[in-house]
């Protein structure tokens, strides 16, 4: 069966299905319905949880023991399995369908991944969790529905923004939506439940920690590589996900590589800056930063930042934040 991200509420209220599909290139919206996928099924005496990340070599053998071991447990069990490509392959697809078909009333199975591709999404493993269970397509949340989406997480919350409020938090965030989550929830901790204008959110955003990857992306620039791995020391110990990091530091690699490409053709750039809007108070950061790199160095840093997002969300392996320090410690050096 498949259903639709704002049916799943409703869905699990219900019943609970032996097993899920959920994929989708949305971190924040993934985890969450993943998060109360989960709470469903502890609420219904699912006490155990495992869970089973495939990347390159994977034992699939691991996963069907996971059935193996059943008849050892009484208690109900969570089997999780993440596809951080979304192509388990032969062998692992039809340990997914052999799985599927022992998911019950002791077993519950979950599968979570990127946003399948047509191939996958027609793949045997696929239809079967979609005929045994639920299929969940979770879809981004696109510009034009972001300050709905915004205003409403806000008054979840239990804050009660105004129009200027919401609009100033779409802007900050960029379509980021776990940026906009903790930019939510640091209101939250900052004011209180409430009413909350823009002035409220500029203030929240002057006092909020010292730790923010703006000053990340601006420390790396500058050219100060200690400041920035400090802040980015920092930011870990706060806890902030480094997805969040990495998208910050790819929206100003992609910058910097197109102002790059300008100056390469002749464009001044000045005129460059001025099209691309940005700010005049960064425009100096801009322009040292540019300075001290060679041509092609922000295409190779953007590349970079690409394998680090995928380490970030599971998708590749590595160690997301030394790969953040890796290309932060790139920028500020020529």
């Amino acid at each position: 069966m498949k259903i639709r991200a704002n049916q799943l509420s409703s869905h699990l209220k219900n019943s609970l299905a032996p097993c899920y599909l959920v994929t989708g290139d949305e971190h924040l919206l993934v985890a969450e319905a993943l998060d109360d996928i989960r709470k469903a099924a502890i609420e219904r005496g699912f006490g155990n949880r495992e869970l089973h990340v495939a990347t390159t070599g994977f034992d699939w053998n691991q996963l069907t023991a996971s059935t193996g071991n059943m008849s050892l447990f009484a208690e109900q069990r969570i089997v999780e399995l993440r596809l951080p490509t979304g192509k388990p392959g032969r062998v692992g697809g039809q340990a997914i369908v052999d799985l599927a078909g022992q998911a019950g009333p002791e077993l519950l199975f979950i599968v979570t991944g990127p946003k399948l591709d047509a191939g996958a999404a027609k793949s045997k493993w696929a239809k079967t969790l979609e005929q045994k269970g639920v299929s969940l397509a979770v879809w981004p949340i696109g510009l034009r529905e972001l300050p709905g989406w915004i205003a409403s997480r806000m008054r979840k919350a239990g804050l009660q923004p105004d129009r200027e409020a919401v609009s100033m938090i779409v802007d900050r965030v960029e379509g980021n939506l776990l940026a906009a989550g903790q930019e939510i929830e640091k209101l939250r901790l900052l004011l209180g439940e409430g009413r909350v204008t823009a002035r409220d959110v500029e203030d929240a955003v002057a006092n909020s920690s010292r730790y923010d990857v703006y000053k990340l992306t601006d420390a790396a620039m500058a050219g100060d590589a200690p400041r920035a791995v400090k802040i980015l020391g920092g930011l870990r110990s706060e806890g902030v996900e480094p997805v969040i990091v990495m998208w910050a530091l790819t929206r100003e690699l992609r910058s910097l590589a197109t102002l790059d490409d300008a100056i390469r053709q002749g464009t001044d750039l000045g005129s460059a800056m001025r099209a691309a809007r940005v700010w005049n108070s960064r425009q100096g950061l801009v322009r040292s930063c540019i300075g001290r790199h060679q041509r092609g160095a922000f295409h190779r840093m953007l590349k970079a930042s690409g394998r680090a997002d995928a380490a970030a969300k599971g998708q590749r392996y590595g160690d997301p934040w030394q790969m953040a320090a890796d290309i932060v410690i790139g920028m500020a050096r020529a």
